[in-house]
Formats: structure tokens, sequence, C-alpha cells
């Protein structure tokens, strides 16, 4: 795509996006010859990704880490400015995006965050599936068990 602007209601060029794919000729995969077709594994492209921006980061080392976890806080800004946006809060700008618009920010930062993972973790898919589950354990707890004297009909 010759202009990333055209189809980004925020503005943002492909400078502006670490971890989104390149852009590159129709029918070529972003991630890498290893992505496979939609339904595939989130951490597998996640992986293309990571991999993709070790090879391409302009600053490497302690500073390469610092920035692709500050990029973080880039990509929460762009979901309060698209919020911002589709509330119209701005009355110099008034509704300048659109629901749609939160959501794939708000997915720009899931994946920024997946990325970030996986920098400091090779093992990103177990440490998140853990940290998961400990999460929910201690949010949700054990579904609860009515107890009632066998053979008689739940109270409603």
């Amino acid at each position: 795509m010759a202009d990333d602007t055209a189809h980004d209601p925020a503005g943002h060029t492909g400078a502006d996006r670490a971890v989104r794919a390149p852009a590159e000729p129709a029918g070529h995969n972003a991630v890498g010859a290893g992505a496979k077709a939609p339904g595939h594994d989130v951490w597998d492209t996640i992986e293309g990704l990571h991999t993709w921006l070790d090879a391409n980061q302009p600053h490497r080392g302690r500073e390469g880490l610092l920035l692709r976890v500050l990029k973080l806080s880039e990509e929460v800004g762009e979901v309060a400015q698209a919020v911002i946006g589709a509330t119209g809060q701005n009355p110099r700008k008034g509704v300048s995006h659109t629901w749609d618009d939160v959501r794939a920010e708000l997915c720009d930062v899931v994946i920024t965050a997946m990325v970030a993972l996986r920098t400091l973790a090779p093992d990103a898919r177990e440490a998140f599936t853990a940290h998961l589950t400990s999460v929910a354990d201690r949010s949700l707890g054990p579904a609860p068990v009515a107890e009632r004297p066998l053979g008689t009909a739940p109270t409603t």
C-alpha cells in the first residue's frame, strides 16, 4: 500500500507502526513464511512479528528493549485519542473517529504488549497462559457448587 494514511484515520505512517506488518506486495505474507491462514495460532504470528522487528530495529540491546516496551504507552495514547474522537470530546475536531477505530487501537495495544512480552520472555506463550490462569483463579475463583441433599431438585 503506497499511502498508509489513506486507510488509517489516526494518520499513522508505516514508521509509526512498530508492531504492524510492513507493507508488502499483494499476496506476500508479511509476518514470514511460517505464518498460517486465518484461524492460526496467535503466538505464531507474535513470533513472526518479533522476528521481523528484531531484524529491522534501529536500536539494539537495552535501548531497543526499553523502546519496545515504551511503544505500549504510545498505543494506549492512540486508544485515548480514538475514544475522544469517537465521542466528539474535542470541539475543534468533532467526531473524528469511530468505535471501530477504538477497537482497532485496542487490538494494537494487545499486539504490542504480546510482542513486548515475547521480547522479554522466549517462553511468552507459557508465561502469558500461567499469568492469565492466576488472574482468572484469583478473580473468578472456583465455580460455585450448590450444596443440596442427594435426590432433591435445585431451588430457584
